[in-house]
């Protein structure tokens, strides 16, 4: 039965360059890619501290990994592991694993070496391209999982020489000594680079097949490995491009999205695609070299997580920058609060600030429009060929526009395989071709989405629901507070019940007390109901974050919980 979304209120929103269904190009990445670094060799592909590739050396390098792949046994379909920040080797690679029809899986460098040898058993990763100083780590989690061959990178690989020089002998950066692995090749990434031939590679894939594998927490349990395709992958990439209205050649991007990260895997490999340079940033929480990359590569087009605006919004370095080229800023993988965006626009001027929302299944599904209206706090309006619900997590029933629910969505970005080797978790997240977000969100009638919570995030008091995010956002508004999170930990006054509890990070300058508690109580009692005001209410010196600036909600519930000291 038709509901009113079924009516997609949101097409109205619409710029007028984006039409409401799309003409996808039923290619692979590489296809779709290729044609960019055969028109444009000689155009800079990638900046690294000084260094400069061009998309003809790209294509050479990545060839040379690709040929390593093939000439080593491993064959279409095999994962490739990348364990690495954002290195030219991670770059050199993530191109190699598709012209050798691999499949490539981002690994995040934060990982324990438990949770690293989970994944890459159960990803069944055969090649791990790892950083050389964290080999403490991946020799412990690389035996028993199936990997054949490790090929270890280092910060100084490709930092000019004078660079590298006073690097190792200062010791800027961390590196180690390689050491063997029983049953397993370990070998230097620039051993490979220079031994390995350029020649083309191009394993045949199909649009069906699996472009990655990309690991999620999910709804429940350990991560899982999300399936995505390259119809899924590529359909993302043209929905992005046309969005924002990427123009193949005459753009320059910057972005600290980390690249074992959804978010920046699919904006490099757009950009590669679009013939676009790229900066590459190895730490997204080093703000002077974002500040000194923008000076000297003049980005047209920023990416980031809200946490690394926040920041930058501090400095005086930052607000003092020239804006007048730059055409968009996109948010990515957390809400950026809507009590800073105001600000964070004059401080940039023209340009535009355009919030994404997405998963790691979905990967983008709504967005702020570039041109059209702006409605602080929004996630913006689906993508084309999207398709979003709002009904009852309970009863599946639709709900009234600016009712809170589920979300629920499909599209031809949304994963179609599922997650690896995970039927029942499958089943679970996809239901009758919809995918079950566990995000509750309301839409308005305009069709814009404003993401509340996450479905395990709300917390229940005596039978009344608190959407934490909506509590965020007003604990952020008090003159005092910096960032603030919200969770639900066991009430110990009664047994069975949750209590609402806030961690808070101060401004500078405000000193942590009793005085200062009491008056963001009391601020509190007068914007919102009884049963949302914090029972337990504690002022840390930073919150705890993901490698994306995710605050961890997880982690911040067994530091609130009292019953957990």
């Amino acid at each position: 039965m038709a509901d009113h979304f079924d009516q997609k209120p949101w097409l109205k929103s619409y710029d007028k360059h984006v039409s409401p269904n799309l003409t996808y190009p039923g290619k692979t990445y590489w296809e779709l890619a290729k044609e960019a670094f055969i028109k444009f060799p000689d155009r800079a592909a990638l900046h690294y501290m000084g260094h400069t590739f061009t998309f003809k050396q790209m294509d050479e390098l990545s060839n040379r990994f690709a040929n390593y792949l093939v000439r080593n046994g491993v064959k279409k379909g095999d994962v490739v592991g990348i364990n690495l920040p954002n290195l030219p080797a991670y770059y050199i690679s993530m191109l190699g694993v598709q012209k050798a029809g691999c499949v490539l899986s981002g690994v995040s460098p934060l990982l324990t070496t438990d949770e690293l040898k989970n994944q890459l058993k159960d990803s069944g990763t055969k090649v791990l391209v790892a950083l050389d100083a964290l080999i403490p780590r991946w020799k412990a989690a690389v035996p028993g999982t199936g990997v054949k061959h490790v090929i270890a990178t280092s910060i100084g690989d490709y930092l000019p020489p004078l660079k590298a020089k006073l690097g190792k002998m200062l010791k800027k950066f961390p590196t180690a000594e390689l050491e063997p692995i029983e049953g397993v090749t370990v070998i230097p990434f620039m051993q490979v680079m220079r031994k390995t031939p350029a020649e083309k590679v191009e394993v045949k894939v199909g649009v069906d097949d699996v472009f990655a594998i990309q690991y999620t927490g999910g709804t429940t349990g350990l991560p899982k490995g999300a399936e995505i395709t390259h119809r899924n992958f590529v359909s993302q990439i043209t929905q992005f491009t046309t969005w924002v209205d990427m123009q193949m050649g005459v753009e320059v991007g910057q972005t600290a999205f980390p690249l074992f990260h959804i978010a920046g895997l699919m904006v490099s490999m757009s950009l590669f695609a679009n013939a676009i340079p790229q900066i590459a940033i190895p730490n997204p929480r080093d703000q002077k070299m974002l500040i000194s990359t923008f000076k000297k590569y003049k980005p047209d087009i920023i990416g980031n997580v809200p946490m690394v605006y926040l920041e930058l919004m501090k400095l005086p370095e930052f607000r003092a920058l020239d804006f007048s080229k730059l055409k968009y800023f996109a948010s990515a993988a957390a809400p950026f609060p809507p009590e800073y965006i105001k600000e964070f626009e004059q401080i940039v001027g023209g340009a535009q600030l355009i919030e994404v929302y997405g998963l790691t299944e979905t990967m983008i599904i709504t967005a702020l429009p570039r041109n059209g209206q702006k409605k602080p706090g929004s996630a913006g309006v689906p993508f084309p060929d999207t398709v979003i619900k709002i009904v009852d997590p309970s009863t599946g029933a639709t709900m009234p526009f600016d009712e809170p629910g589920e979300l629920i969505v499909r599209g031809p970005q949304v994963f179609s395989k599922g997650y690896y080797k995970k039927p029942e978790e499958t089943a679970n997240a996809v239901r009758d071709g919809w995918f079950h977000t566990g995000d509750i969100a309301r839409m308005d009638k305009e069709g814009y989405v404003f993401i509340v919570d996450r479905l395990k995030d709300m917390v229940n008091v005596s039978g009344y629901k608190v959407f934490t995010r909506e509590l965020d956002d007003v604990i952020m508004e008090h003159p005092d507070v910096f960032m603030g999170a919200t969770v639900g930990v066991p009430d110990p006054d009664r047994p069975g019940n949750e209590m609402v509890a806030t961690a808070i990070v101060l401004k500078p300058g405000i000193e942590k007390s009793d005085a200062e508690k009491t008056r963001i109580i009391g601020y509190l009692r007068d914007k919102v109901a009884p049963y949302k005001v914090p029972k337990k209410l504690e002022f840390m010196d930073q919150l705890p974050t993901s490698a994306v600036g995710k605050v961890l909600k997880r982690e911040l519930r067994t530091i609130l919980n009292p019953k957990a000291k």
